[in-house]
């Protein structure tokens, strides 16, 4: 796991927080900040997980030689 699938796992669940909060208490704000944290995050994660997956496929193609 690298740093981005931290990062980006971390942001989506401080997003989700955010997001119930500001629905709880009815600031849209905070509401959509949440949402927009989330989608950040999801990137983010996703990023992660890509570059994970080409470092694992160049370490493979590299033990085959």
């Amino acid at each position: 796991m690298n740093k981005d699938q931290v990062a980006g796992r971390v942001d989506q669940a401080k997003g989700k927080v955010k997001e119930v909060a500001g629905r709880a208490t009815g600031n849209e704000s905070l509401e959509a900040k949440g949402v927009a944290d989330q989608a950040s995050g999801k990137v983010q994660s996703t990023y992660g997980d890509v570059k994970e997956k080409a470092k694992d496929a160049i370490k493979s193609g590299a033990d085959k030689l």
